[in-house]
C-alpha cells in the first residue's frame, strides 16, 4: 500500500520537531503515519464512474468503493488485520477481494455488490490457496491462479453460466495469470517451466487449455530476458498483446499477436525501464519511465509513433491509469512531499478526509564506485553538520529498488537526528537487466559488498559517524541486516531486522512455493543440491560472530519469512546471552494497522537510541 496525502501548510513546528495545536503534542513522525492515505483509484472498464481504492482512514487499510458520479464512498471490507487485495468486475457491479487469515496470504476470493450487500464466495468450488493472479472478463468469465505446496501452480476458468470452475493449467514451477483478451477467448500465462524463476516466458492458450503460441526469450539458453504480459488490446477483434521484455538489457514494450506471430518492438529512445498499458481506446500507450530512482509519464501514439511527455513533477509515480477521456491519473510522491493522487490536468483526483501529513526533507543522490560498478544511494539528513548517527535502510525484494518517494518510516529517523542512506545494490531493479541479474550464487554477500562500499563513502564524506551506524531493513532487507551484522561485525553498531530471513534453509522449508522457486534460481539449486552456497548465504551461519545488539520483529503468520526460522536464530543468540530484543505480532509479512506500525517504529527507534554508543544523547 502506498501513502497518498499532502502536507498541511498551517502546521507550526516546535524546536523538537513536534506539531503544536492543543493540550497534547504529537510528533511529526507519528502524524505522517496517522494522516489518512488513499491509493490510486482503479476504475471499472465498462463503468468508468465506479472505482475502488485502498485507504487507512479508519486506522486500518481497507478497500473502499467510489461512485464518481455522486462522489459517494463506502467502506467495502472491515477486518482486524486489514485488506488491500481487490478489484472491480469490468461492469462495475462487483467488488472482488482476497480473504486470508490474519495476513497469512492463504485464502479464497470473495465478492460483494458495488453499492453494498453480503459477501459471497466468488468462485465456489476452489479451496484456499496462495493467489497467483486473477482475470475478469467482460462477459463474466473468471480466471483464477492458485499456488499450493501439493499442486504447484494451477489455473482455473469459470465460464459464464457455469457452476464450477475447470482446471486448464498445472505445473510444479511457478506461473500466474497474465492477461485475458477483450473477448475472453485468449489467456496469456506467465510461466517459469524452464526453471528460471527470475525470467518468465509467455504462453497464450484458449480457455479450454489448448495452446495457441509461445514466447520464450530464455529458449536455447542464450538470452536471459524476462517477459511480462501487460494486457491485450482493449478492442473487439484485436488479438495483440502488450508485452514487457528485456532483450536489450532493460524493460521495454513490444506488441505481439499470438494468432499471427507478428512482433513489433517499440523503441522509444528513453534510457530507463519502461512499463506500458493501453489507453482505453487502443490508440496509444501510457508509458511509465523509471530512471535513476525517479519516474515520468509519456503518451506513445501507436499510429504515428509520437512520444509526448506528460506533465508530472519530479519524484516517484507509484501507479498511473488513462481514463476514457484521455485524462491520466497518477499516484505521486517525493522524499519530501507526501503522496497525492493527481491528474495531468493539474487537479487533485482523490483526497482523504482529516489531517494532512507533514513534509520531510528531500533526498540527494550519491554514486559510489563498487566492486560490480557504480552503486546508486539515496541520502536524507537532518539539520546541522555531520557526521551524524546514520541508518542504512536496506530495501526488500530483492528485485525492487528504493526511489525518491515519501516514506514515513525514513522520515521518522530523520526527525530523531539520524541521516538515512538507502542503497540500490546489485539485484535491484531499475538499473538494467545486468545489474538485477548479477545477484546469483553468492546471494546476500553480493549486496553487502555494495552496501559496504557506500558505507565507506558515507564515512569518508563526513556524513556518517563510523561508531554510530545502524543496519536495518524489512523482508530481504531484514535478511541482509542479519547477514551483514554477522559477516561485517565491525561495520555496524546496531542491527534492526524486520520480518527477516534468519535461517535460510529453514525458511526455504516453510515458505511459499513460488519463493522456493526463486531461491533455487538465485542460488543455483535447492539446499540438498548446493548446501555450501546455502550455508554461505544464511545469517545463522555467522550468528556467533555478531557483535551489534539486535532487534527483530516478526509476524507470526508470515508465509514469506516464516516464524520458525527466526526462532532458530533467536535461540542461538539467546544461548550466547547476546543483547537482543524480539517483538512478535499477530499478522503476516508486515501490518496494515496504523497503530501497530507506529508501535513498531517507536520500538525500533527506542532500541537503537538505547544501544547506540554514547546512549540516547547521541541522537535526538
Amino acid at each position: 500500500m502506498t501513502d497518498s496525502v499532502s502536507d498541511d501548510p498551517g502546521n507550526e513546528r516546535t524546536s523538537d520537531g513536534r506539531t503544536s495545536g492543543g493540550p497534547s503534542e504529537v510528533p511529526d513522525w507519528e502524524l505522517r503515519f496517522r494522516a489518512p492515505r488513499v491509493s490510486l483509484p482503479r476504475w471499472a472498464r465498462e463503468a468508468p464512474d465506479r472505482s475502488l481504492f485502498v485507504s487507512d482512514v479508519t486506522g486500518t487499510f481497507e478497500l473502499y468503493t467510489w461512485d464518481r458520479a455522486t462522489d459517494a464512498r463506502r467502506q467495502a471490507t472491515d477486518r482486524p488485520n486489514g485488506t488491500v487485495s481487490g478489484g472491480l468486475s469490468p461492469d462495475g457491479e462487483w467488488v472482488w477481494w482476497f480473504d486470508d487469515t490474519d495476513g497469512d496470504e492463504f485464502g479464497v476470493w470473495r465478492r460483494q455488490p458495488f453499492h453494498g450487500g453480503p459477501d459471497e464466495p466468488a468462485v465456489p468450488g476452489l479451496a484456499a490457496a496462495y493467489p497467483s493472479g486473477l482475470a475478469l472478463g467482460r462477459d463474466g468469465t473468471v480466471v483464477v491462479g492458485r499456488d499450493t505446496e501439493e499442486d504447484g501452480t494451477t489455473l482455473h476458468v469459470r465460464l459464464p453460466g457455469a457452476a464450477e470452475p475447470t482446471e486448464i493449467y498445472r505445473h510444479r514451477q511457478s506461473a500466474g495469470v497474465g492477461a485475458l483478451s477483450y473477448d475472453a477467448s485468449l489467456l496469456a500465462v506467465e510461466h517459469t517451466e524452464h526453471g528460471d524463476a527470475m525470467h518468465s516466458a509467455l504462453r497464450v492458450i484458449r480457455l479450454d487449455g489448448s495452446p495457441v503460441a509461445e514466447l520464450d526469450d530464455t529458449a536455447g539458453g542464450t538470452v536471459e530476458s524476462g517477459l511480462s504480459a501487460l494486457g491485450f488490446a482493449p478492442l473487439a477483434g484485436d488479438s495483440r498483446l502488450l508485452v514487457g521484455h528485456q532483450r536489450h538489457g532493460r524493460w521495454e514494450p513490444l506488441l505481439w499477436d499470438p494468432l499471427t506471430g507478428e512482433q513489433r518492438e517499440l523503441a522509444l529512445g528513453l534510457p530507463g525501464d519502461l512499463h506500458a498499458e493501453w489507453y482505453p481506446d487502443g490508440s496509444a500507450l501510457l508509458v511509465a519511465h523509471s530512471y535513476q530512482a525517479r519516474d515520468e509519464l509519456y503518451r506513445y501514439g501507436l499510429a504515428d509513433g509520437g512520444l509526448t511527455r506528460l506533465d508530472t513533477p519530479a519524484g516517484t509515480i507509484s501507479g498511473a491509469t488513462a481514463r476514457p477521456d484521455g485524462e491520466v491519473e497518477f499516484l505521486w510522491s517525493s522524499a519530501a512531499e507526501p503522496p497525492q493522487v493527481r491528474s495531468t490536468t493539474g487537479r487533485t483526483v482523490l483526497e482523504p478526509p482529516g489531517s494532512r501529513a507533514p513534509r520531510s526533507v528531500p533526498v540527494t543522490d550519491a554514486w559510489v564506485e563498487g566492486p560490480g560498478g557504480k552503486v546508486h544511494a539515496l541520502v536524507q539528513q537532518p539539520p546541522g553538520e555531520g557526521p551524524f548517527p546514520t541508518v542504512f535502510d536496506i530495501h526488500g525484494g530483492p528485485t525492487a529498488h528504493d526511489s525518491d518517494a515519501f516514506t514515513a518510516g525514513m522520515a521518522a529517523w530523520v526527525d530523531h537526528g539520524f541521516a538515512v542512506v538507502r542503497v540500490n545494490y546489485r539485484g535491484s531493479t531499475g538499473y538494467g537487466r545486468a545489474w538485477t541479474d548479477a545477484l546469483k550464487i553468492r546471494v546476500g554477500l553480493i549486496e553487502l559488498e555494495d552496501i559496504a562500499a557506500v558505507r565507506e563513502w558515507a564515512v569518508a564524506s563526513g556524513l556518517a559517524d563510523p561508531e554510530r551506524l545502524v543496519l536495518t531493513g524489512g523482508s530481504w532487507g531484514g535478511y541482509l541486516t542479519l547477514l551483514g551484522i554477522g559477516t561485517q561485525p565491525k561495520n555496524w553498531a546496531v542491527g534492526v531486522a524486520v520480518v527477516p530471513v534468519a535461517d535460510y534453509v529453514a525458511a526455504y522449508e516453510d515458505e511459499m512455493e513460488a519463493l522456493k522457486a526463486m531461491d533455487r534460481t538465485l542460488l543455483g539449486g535447492s539446499p540438498d543440491e548446493v548446501p555450501d552456497r546455502w550455508a554461505a548465504s544464511s545469517p545463522i551461519t555467522y550468528v556467533d560472530d555478531v557483535r551489534a545488539p539486535v532487534y527483530i520483529s516478526a509476524g507470526v503468520n508470515d508465509p514469506r519469512c516464516p516464524i520458525r526460522q527466526i526462532e532458530n536464530y533467536v535461540e542461538r543468540l539467546t544461548e550466547r546471552g547476546h543483547p537482543l530484543e524480539v517483538y512478535r505480532y499477530d499478522a503476516g509479512h508486515g501490518s496494515l494497522v496504523v497503530e501497530e506500525r507506529i508501535k513498531q517504529v517507536a520500538q525500533e527507534i527506542r532500541f537503537v537510541r538505547d544501544h547506540l554508543p554514547g546512549g540516547p544523547a547521541a541522537a535526538r
